[in-house]
């Protein structure tokens, strides 16, 4: 059964297009992108899809010269489908094993350009690095990540609820039934996480323990990928990197916290490699005092997420030996207990912040903190918004907590901010009086909406 995606509707409105460049979709292992293309295949009267991997001999088509007009019909008389511009879609997968494929997209442009052709692969990022010639302007990027919170509700049946979420707001908030039974299905969303196989799993068994079993299998198959990587790191340092920022997770990282005797060059490549292939996501520090926010960056203070929260717990148990407290906190824990211990709803929150955003673009995530010596202050995350930097802060509740807030809009002097939290709807105002009484609004938005945010 085929869950719906929020990148259908993106990949739906290329193909309706007159004018439209091939497609390469980008995005880890096993977030669904193969599945998402054959979908979309089905709007089309012939479907042709070709995996470089499973079968080589497609290579050699390449291998001769880039001339789509010869290359095309070839392969269409080795599958026995025909490949009509504007009645079939074209789909390259696995097309990093062969370089020249990837050449040869910006030629479809040139050559083909009513034909309809979307490649994608694993390790992808990597074999791009040393393509010199590759269609810049002519190739379209889209970029995919795991289930959001929003298509794990549409999976799970529960269309009218989000409808119901969709309709509240700060003044209208939801009653309390449905509030509790939303964040029931996000403590559930934290432990399956949003990897389509897994979701699968959990909508066809309600079973966390095979969820589990598939999540394991994801964290191998990424293992098991490591010694493909083009440069040469140590798998051992990049299995250790990956459980490292399960651990750090919420923290900035530290390179020296990696277990094994490494170099801190040695880390930071395997770290970069692992973000590279879309397995960790980099949220970088920024001093944010105007946009564009990465004008302030500051990449040696960095926090990582994992791509998955289920799969983040994975790598915990595998650390840790042991999450059965973890575990048993998310499912149980009272609200204020669940987001302010532990770093499991600051990582869901950024995840969905970033997972909401086009997939037309390359996105990145920021936080802020004052650099200052023995100081403490930090906001999870700033976000572009409206034209102005927003602060947004997951937090249980209570306005005493939320210190590091207030002092970044008196420093930065703004009056708009966000509390994420397990909270119902909601807003409040905070009366600065440091600042001149000024007032600043903050917005509650519960950890199941973020997606209202955008």
């Amino acid at each position: 059964m085929y869950y719906k995606r929020i990148i259908d509707s993106y990949l739906s409105e290329w193909a309706s297009r007159k004018m439209h460049k091939p497609i390469l979709l980008r995005g880890a292992r096993q977030v669904g992108k193969s599945t998402a293309v054959r979908h979309l295949g089905e709007q089309f009267k012939y479907y042709v899809e070709i995996n470089l991997e499973k079968q080589p001999g497609y290579k050699t088509l390449f291998r001769k010269d880039l001339q789509v007009k010869r290359i095309v019909p070839q392969m269409a008389a080795m599958c026995g489908i025909p490949i009509v511009p504007g009645k079939t879609l074209l789909f390259i997968d696995e097309i990093q094993d062969c370089q020249e494929a990837i050449m040869a997209l910006r030629f479809f442009k040139e050559d083909m350009p009513d034909l309809h052709v979307i490649a994608a692969g694993s390790l992808l990022e990597f074999v791009l690095d040393d393509i010199t010639t590759f269609g810049v302007g002519r190739v379209h990027s889209m970029y995919m990540f795991p289930m959001t919170f929003d298509e794990f509700l549409c999976a799970n049946g529960e269309d009218l609820l989000m409808e119901a979420r969709n309709q509240a707001s700060a003044i209208s908030p939801l009653p309390e039934s449905l509030h509790d039974k939303l964040v029931q299905l996000v403590r559930t969303f934290m432990l399956v996480g949003g990897m389509p196989e897994s979701v699968a799993k959990w909508v066809e068994t309600n079973d966390y323990l095979q969820c589990q079993e598939i999540q394991d299998d994801i964290l191998t198959g990424y293992e098991a990928d490591f010694p493909k990587y083009k440069k040469k790191v140590d798998p051992q340092l990049l299995s250790a990197t990956m459980k490292s920022a399960a651990v750090q997770a919420g923290k900035k990282f530290v390179y020296s916290r990696v277990q094994g005797d490494y170099k801190t060059a040695e880390v930071k490549k395997a770290l970069e490699m692992l973000i590279k292939a879309g397995i960790l996501i980099p949220v970088t520090h920024t001093n944010a005092n105007g946009l564009p926010l990465g004008d302030g960056r500051d990449d040696g203070t960095r926090k990582i997420l994992l791509l998955d929260t289920g799969l983040m717990l994975r790598l915990l148990n595998m650390s840790l030996g042991d999450i059965t407290a973890i575990t048993t906190q998310i499912l149980t824990a009272s609200a204020a207990d669940l987001v302010n211990k532990g770093p499991v709803a600051e990582m869901l929150a950024g995840l969905e912040l970033l997972h909401y955003l086009s997939p037309n673009l390359h996105h990145e995530l920021f936080y802020w903190m004052r650099q200052a010596k023995n100081a403490t202050a930090e906001v999870d995350y700033v976000l572009p918004h409206d034209m102005q930097v927003l602060p947004f802060e997951v937090k249980a509740g209570v306005q005493g907590g939320m210190k590091s807030m207030w002092d970044f809009m008196r420093d930065k002097e703004l009056t708009q901010g966000v509390r994420c939290s397990l909270e119902n709807f909601g807003h409040f105002d905070y009366v600065d009086s440091k600042a001149g009484n000024t007032v600043r609004h903050v917005t509650i938005i519960p950890l199941y909406a973020v997606s209202r945010l955008r």
